[in-house]
């Protein structure tokens, strides 16, 4: 059994101005000790999937329609609000995109990292202190500076902050929404490999939302390519990568400047993700594929098992009967 496992996952933000169909029938599983990365453009609905495993997507506007979230065999969504913060941060804990909002200004590092610690694991306040010193070491910051505020700290400083509250309570599962997206080349090297080594280390499974390839072939397992709200390409990591199916996954690729091949240009993707308050019919994709055919923009296509564990959601691979039966 998956210790994670999203079922036809549906998350709606219901505006004055329509609805805007922000992730659509998504499914997929993280095993125990595994690294998923979800990939996509942004507002691909990378985000919003985090937020709806936590729970934590703000109603209004927002609001999930439909599927089921499985941890350790139970929905989540069917927890209350007082069985939910039990399991944040405790059991499933996430680090947000940018550590300068996700740290509170006016309260040391040092007492945010005790704060969670204390809340779930009901300990005396130094017995608390003495794990927040254990971890700010974890992260590489001397333990000196636990009583330091978030603005003496630089971004890196402060992504290792986050980090160290987020595996405070040893959880089970990370979420993990593009850590590295504000901190330069060499300091993402750095978090990164701590991530993973700490990763290994607490046994923690993760899943990690990025937009950047070379993240996902240096730490993940297996990797979901997110287009529109929908899961168009999934499989390991190798499959992904040496044997590239979906359109949209190819044009992601073909957009990443090479060392060995020398280019005019880069190329990219023509066109853009189609607006989430008005889908097209069809394929998502269709409009920026260039491999469509007339059923592309007609008939939304299903999810297609192409080799074991490798989906693919696209008409060219559509299976012999079915397109007989046309």
């Amino acid at each position: 059994m998956s210790m994670l496992e999203i079922n036809d996952l549906t998350i709606h933000y219901i505006t004055d101005d329509g609805v805007v169909k922000a992730v659509n029938g998504i499914s997929l599983n993280v095993n125990k000790g595994e690294t998923l990365g979800l990939v996509g453009e942004t507002g691909a609905g990378k985000t919003t999937t985090a937020l709806g495993i936590l729970n934590l997507v703000p109603n209004p506007p927002g609001k999930i329609v439909g599927g089921e979230i499985l941890f350790n065999g139970e929905n989540l969504l069917k927890k209350s609000a007082a069985e939910m913060c039990k399991i944040r941060g405790n059991e499933i804990a996430m680090i947000f995109q940018d550590p300068m909002t996700a740290l509170n200004p006016v309260i040391t590092v040092g007492e945010q990292i005790a704060e969670v610690i204390r809340l779930h694991e009901k300990c005396s306040l130094a017995d608390a202190e003495r794990k927040a010193c254990a971890m700010l070491e974890m992260v590489g910051i001397p333990a000196e500076r636990m009583g330091e505020y978030p603005h003496q700290f630089s971004g890196g400083m402060k992504q290792r902050v986050v980090i160290a509250i987020a595996l405070a309570c040893s959880p089970e599962l990370l979420l993990a929404d593009e850590p590295t997206t504000a901190l330069d080349v060499t300091i993402q090297a750095q978090v990164l490999t701590m991530m993973d080594d700490l990763k290994r280390k607490l046994g923690t499974a993760m899943l990690l939302i990025t937009h950047d390839l070379g993240v996902v072939a240096e730490i993940c397992d297996k990797v979901a390519i997110m287009y529109a709200g929908e899961i168009v390409e999934y499989g390991t990591l190798e499959q992904i990568f040496n044997h590239t199916s979906h359109p949209y996954t190819q044009g992601l690729f073909d957009s990443i400047p090479s060392l060995d091949t020398k280019v005019h240009r880069l190329k990219p993707i023509d066109g853009l993700m189609p607006d989430p308050a008005n889908l097209p019919e069809g394929c998502a994709f269709a409009e920026r594929c260039p491999y469509k055919k007339e059923i592309c923009g007609k008939v939304h296509p299903d999810i297609q098992e192409i080799e074991a564990g490798h989906l693919v959601k696209c008409h060219l691979f559509r299976k012999e009967e079915e397109s007989c039966g046309e």
